[in-house]
């Protein structure tokens, strides 16, 4: 969330600032309301005032023995005047607060302007993608060997964009994941941490999820009481959510707090499942791992300093990018331009690795700061050694990586002529030793 005084007292400012998202927002509505906010404040404060020098009017009245009949019936009218008028500014300011909490972050003056992916500024490729010698296959027909990877029976027990993996390709999967997390515990730094599944709608707005982006959420329909009468009592029905990424329980571990400046920088990760109802991508990547419902990311989020934001972000990006060296998959990063990044970021780097059988670069991971909207909206924050007050940390998150995408790339990139696919080097400690998979029987 921006900062309230901000959007309130310099509207213009904001609108230009979203510019470069190709966002706009309702100045003169803005300014309406912030006039009759201060307004409604002063009134409020002024009723307030008038009626606390009549109640210490009515006492000393009563003290002397006078009749106190009409001090007590003008406090009672200046009591139904300040309820109304604190009622009036209570609704001025909820519609404030509606759409503040819709407002993007403002860009980082580094971001292009621009609409949409194409518009996107390279900043590095890594890597030579292969030549064949032979036609290459997507990952689907490659998983179809002995039914590793099965979308069929992923349908019938779930419906669409849901998977079943079996054998090398559920190896594969499980260690990817532990090969990720090593990585980022043991060269990064980072503190593993494992997450609930399951946040509650405070989260949920806390991170940037809610309320914007409800449809994308699997909602549970379930109050989170102890029993059915605490569920029944509670006034959201929907309160709890599957995650749709560990970044939100991550971030929000950190709700309500001020750190102590020498916990700064906090560097968590995280192997979770994912849900994602993926709304308004119907048609889109239907086929294989690249979009589903269901999916595993190791996920990497820091808690800084304001002023160590930016080196953080620069260096997440090295870390995700050390995973791709590391299987030995062609990438370039992307600079994200305003009108292609995430609701509450702030700058973003996009890793892009090379998919063979799309003869395109992919998304795999997206790392973002997000300065101090996460921060305002989850009140976190850490106290400043040199003024003494508790001032907002900066968020930053990052893929490190995604686990079926990466997935795509080792089986599309690593394929050989016969149908099997050779294990990255770096990844075979987590494999058992294998040095192959998918090979057919007697190879």
């Amino acid at each position: 969330m921006l900062d309230p005084r901000l959007v309130r007292n310099d509207p213009e400012a904001v609108a230009a600032g979203l510019a470069p998202r190709h966002v706009s927002i309702d100045v003169a509505a803005l300014s309406r309301l912030e006039s009759e906010r201060k307004r409604l404040q002063s009134s409020s404060e002024a009723l307030q005032a008038d009626r606390n020098a009549r109640s210490k009017l009515i006492g000393q009245a009563k003290s002397r023995g006078e009749d106190i009949a009409p001090l007590l019936a003008d406090t009672e009218r200046l009591g139904s005047e300040l309820g109304e008028a604190s009622a009036e500014l209570a609704r001025v300011q909820k519609s404030l607060d509606d759409i503040l909490i819709e407002i993007p972050n403002i860009p980082d003056e580094s971001v292009p302007a621009g609409r949409d992916e194409d518009d996107n500024e390279e900043l590095r490729r890594v890597g030579t993608p292969r030549d064949f010698e032979f036609e290459p296959l997507d990952h689907v027909a490659l998983g179809a060997r002995g039914a590793a990877l099965d979308f069929e029976t992923a349908g019938l027990l779930s419906g669409s964009r849901f998977a079943l993996m079996r054998g090398d390709i559920a190896r594969l999967h499980r260690g990817l994941a532990q090969f990720m997390l090593d990585l980022h515990v043991d060269e990064h730094g980072y503190t593993e941490v494992d997450v609930p599944l399951i946040v509650n709608r405070e989260t949920l707005t806390g991170t940037g999820q809610l309320p914007k982006f409800a449809e994308d959420l699997f909602s549970l329909g379930w109050g989170g009481g102890e029993d059915a009468d605490a569920a029944e009592a509670d006034v959201h029905v929907n309160d709890h959510y599957l995650i749709p990424t560990s970044e939100v329980p991550l971030a929000g571990s950190v709700r309500g707090r001020i750190i102590d400046a020498a916990e700064l920088p906090i560097k968590m990760t995280c192997h979770s499942t994912c849900f994602r109802s993926e709304a308004g991508s119907y048609g889109r990547d239907t086929r294989g791992l690249i979009r589903q419902h269901q999916f595993a990311k190791v996920e990497m989020v820091q808690i800084t300093r304001p002023s160590e934001s930016r080196a953080a972000l620069d260096e997440m990006t090295t870390q995700a990018e050390r995973v791709l060296q590391l299987l030995e998959l062609p990438y370039r990063v992307m600079l994200l331009c305003g009108g292609d990044m995430g609701f509450h970021a702030a700058r973003t780097h996009d890793l892009e690795v090379w998919l063979p059988a799309q003869d395109t670069y992919r998304e795999i991971s997206s790392v973002s700061t997000c300065t101090d909207f996460q921060a305002r909206r989850l009140q976190a924050r850490w106290r400043n050694p040199e003024t003494g007050k508790p001032e907002l940390v900066h968020t930053l998150n990052g893929s490190g990586l995604a686990v079926g995408r990466t997935l795509v790339a080792i089986l599309e990139n690593h394929q050989q002529a016969d149908g099997s696919v050779t294990v990255p080097e770096a990844l075979r400690p987590w494999m058992g030793g294998r040095k192959a998979l998918l090979a057919a029987p007697g190879q």
